[in-house]
């Protein structure tokens, strides 16, 4: 997570609450340059919204200048966050069209067989040809966007009906992934330490190992948010990938559920759960004794 990116996202106006939730989404996996590859998918579980309510908000945000993204060919896109390049005018100019379209347009809703009569269905003059003066928007068209009739529900990485993958092909992905996993670690370790991680032959199988584990969308963000753990032995072994693969699992619900548990925290709630079994233990010794007492 970048606090440069979300300082610079949160002021911003004259976005729709979904727009803001998906903005804010983004900037909380990007790192300082705005760079993040989150998948619709999971961007959707975490702001509560659909696969196609997030590409709806993305193509606004896009259009106002807040959001470029670098499409790729079975992998999560490249999207990089660019607050200061946020368009406000072009923001609060589409806000007004929607403002028109939903009937708050001088005149809107006092216009004569307005409540359906029989001459109002396409008969009206000048209907069609004013459409686009009666409040009407009309939305652009980001660069590059791929349009479908169609929308699909789902994110699958594979379609349903498509031929399995060759090993090549399988292999391409894995050390993209990898590639992803490693340069999302590199950057959060270099933020922290001021230097580079060892790589070496270790190092590499590990981080494929943490792919296989986690997979291919989640490895990069776990990678990255590792260095933000301030467990005492995690600090204590400079943040070594070895630690993170050895508890990948966990790592990755912590990271999930965006809660750490440190060892304080640990101690905390094992002593928690003695106390609870110890008044469980007084409360079945109270019961018995009261038994043999009505014996």
């Amino acid at each position: 997570m970048s606090t440069i990116i979300m300082s610079q996202c949160w002021p911003l106006q004259q976005l729709s609450v979904t727009q803001k939730a998906v903005l804010i989404s983004l900037a909380d996996q990007a790192n300082d340059d705005g760079v993040c590859w989150p998948a619709i998918a999971t961007i959707g579980k975490r702001c509560c919204m659909s696969a196609r309510a997030v590409r709806t908000a993305m193509d606004h945000l896009e259009v106002v200048g807040l959001l470029s993204r670098e499409r790729r060919f079975n992998s999560s896109n490249v999207y990089v966050v660019t607050p200061s390049n946020f368009n406000a005018a072009v923001a609060s100019t589409k806000g007004k069209r929607k403002a028109a379209k939903a009937g708050d347009a001088p005149g809107a809703g006092d216009a004569p067989h307005a409540g359906g009569a029989p001459d109002a269905v396409g008969d009206a003059p000048g209907a069609g040809g004013e459409a686009a003066g009666a409040g009407l928007e009309v939305r652009p068209v980001p660069p590059n966007r791929h349009i479908t009739i169609n929308e699909p529900s789902g994110e699958p990485s594979v379609p349903a009906l498509a031929a399995p993958l060759s090993k090549a092909a399988q292999e391409a992905q894995m050390q993209e992934a990898c590639k992803q996993t490693w340069g999302a670690y590199r950057a959060a370790y270099r933020l922290r330490y001021s230097a580079d991680p060892v790589r070496n032959a270790k190092v590499n199988a590990n981080v494929r190992d943490l792919v296989k584990r986690l997979g291919r969308e989640e490895a990069p963000h776990v990678a990255g948010w590792f260095l933000g753990v301030n467990e005492q032995y995690a600090v204590k072994r400079m943040h070594d990938l070895g630690v993170l693969l050895a508890g990948a699992e966990a790592y990755r619900t912590q990271w999930a559920t965006g809660r750490q548990v440190t060892n304080t925290s640990a101690q905390h709630t094992d002593q928690t759960q003695s106390n609870v079994n110890a008044a469980d233990e007084a409360i079945q010794m109270l019961r018995a004794r009261r038994a043999g007492n009505a014996v």
